[in-house]
């Protein structure tokens, strides 16, 4: 509901806004960095680290990470800013932003 609500002209779970695999032009990602955050209890999680597979298998020249934050649930940093897990989360952001920035 929260998606449509942002995005009020999407096709659904699928669109391409939501599912960058659902893009068929999706190698052709221009960054050479991604970060892929995903969470344990995350109903999305699965789609998560099937984008961290694909980006790091699939045709696409760059380099991609992962951080999986254990225990946690969807949008969990939103619902809990300062926890600890949220702030971790937050400082592997940053730390990942940061090392761009200085390449």
């Amino acid at each position: 509901m929260l998606w449509r609500l942002a995005c009020p002209e999407t096709t659904g779970r699928d669109d391409p806004l939501f599912n960058p695999l659902a893009d068929p032009n999706w190698a052709s990602l221009e960054n050479t960095r991604v970060l892929v955050c995903v969470a344990e209890k995350d109903f999305y999680r699965d789609r998560g680290w099937c984008y961290f597979e694909k980006l790091k298998q699939g045709g696409w020249e760059g380099v991609v990470e992962i951080m999986e934050s254990t225990g946690e649930d969807h949008a969990f940093h939103l619902m809990n800013p300062t926890s600890e897990k949220a702030l971790d989360l937050l400082k592997q952001i940053a730390s990942f932003i940061n090392i761009r920035h200085k390449a």
